[in-house]
């Protein structure tokens, strides 16, 4: 008899059929199979008052489920990121993120309670033994599987009590608003913000973080200094200005400049280029003095500093643009004029530009 045949009846071990042990003369004690215990029942399986009572509280928490979503929505669009609250342990807080934060939190945290409560209070919980099988069912198993599976969803009472479905229908339906709400909120779209820096014409470069102003004897073939336009720490949107206007300073050998445009904008071997990758806009602060290659970190977008800063390697598209120096009566770094095109990484609506 192969291994995939079934026992027959007569062969299956019954305690006065034991078979003895390989080795030994005693014959194994069987147990017969004691079944599942009594099966207690819940206060809602017998009382339809409780059962009652249960789904409405089910529905409840759906319900607070969708007031703290809609907390959300409201303080998304209604609530000026300006007001600020104070929250006791943590210190002040925006109360648009505190809101925020509250209605994503409570609208999730009830969806789950609801759902839990719901399975404990009202779904069958009786337990299901299902002998061992091959491990692929036949036709009318998986027929029968489709058809446990439609009781089930019977059995849940999903079908007959429509307060719990509308009100979980409504939670859920609401719930999801929320994200799709905050995808448009990831950042908004720089635009022309990143086409505007503070740098002005006749605008002294300065080192960073010294901030002390540069001038072109200071600048020495193969050096690399960090620069900011003078003024910057006197804006009110620091941040915000110094992640535009950073720039690398570098000196070369005026022979090793292939571009006339590069040489023109720079002074007797002084180039300036934007600091922020042109890809996602990493800070851009790796110089290889050999080979003139500007290298970004973020993700190995290489610059040729010889030949416009053009991209030699990696996922940037754009040049670094080119910042156009001269020096001043005093012979400080000035800017000739403000950036000619957009800092900053590339996107869609803004091109190659």
């Amino acid at each position: 008899m192969s291994d995939t045949t079934p026992a027959r009846t007569s062969d299956v071990p019954t305690p006065e059929r034991a078979v003895a042990l390989p080795g030994t003369t005693a014959a194994p004690t069987l147990f017969e199979n004691p079944g599942l215990p009594p099966h207690p029942h819940r206060m809602a399986d017998v009382d339809p008052r409780a059962a009652k009572r249960a789904e409405r509280q089910v529905a409840a928490m759906f319900t607070l489920s969708m007031l703290a979503t809609l907390v959300f929505l409201v303080s998304y669009f209604a609530v000026s990121m300006d007001q600020a609250v104070y929250v006791p342990f943590i210190g002040a807080v925006r109360l648009q993120h505190l809101l925020l934060g509250l209605g994503l939190g409570f609208g999730l945290f009830f969806i789950g309670v609801g759902a839990i409560h719901w399975a404990k209070t009202l779904m069958p919980d009786e337990e299901v033994v299902e002998e061992r099988h091959q491990l692929r069912s036949s036709d009318q198993t998986r027929e029968a599987a489709v058809e446990t599976l439609q009781e089930g969803a019977e059995s849940s009472g999903i079908a007959r009590r429509p307060l719990i479905k509308a009100t979980l229908g409504g939670a859920l339906g609401l719930f999801g608003l929320p994200f799709i709400v905050a995808l448009r909120d990831l950042g908004p779209l720089p635009g022309d913000r990143l086409s505007h820096t503070m740098w002005k014409a006749g605008m002294r470069l300065v080192s960073d973080p010294e901030l002390a102003p540069i001038k072109a004897s200071d600048v020495t073939v193969g050096s690399v200094f960090h620069v900011m336009p003078e003024g910057i720490d006197k804006v009110e949107d620091i941040l915000e200005q110094r992640a535009k206007a950073a720039v690398l300073l570098m000196r070369l050998n005026p022979n090793d400049i292939k571009s006339a445009k590069e040489r023109d904008w720079g002074y007797e071997g002084i180039v300036a280029y934007s600091k922020i990758c042109t890809h996602v806009g990493c800070p851009v602060g790796l110089y290889e003095q050999q080979t003139h290659h500007l290298l970004c970190p973020c993700h190995q977008s290489t610059f040729d500093v010889t030949e416009d800063a053009k991209v030699i390697f990696g996922p940037a598209h754009r040049p670094l643009p080119q910042l156009a120096i001269t020096v001043n009566d005093e012979g400080y770094l000035v800017a000739r004029q403000p950036f000619q095109e957009a800092v900053g990484p590339s996107f869609p609506e803004r091109g190659h530009r």
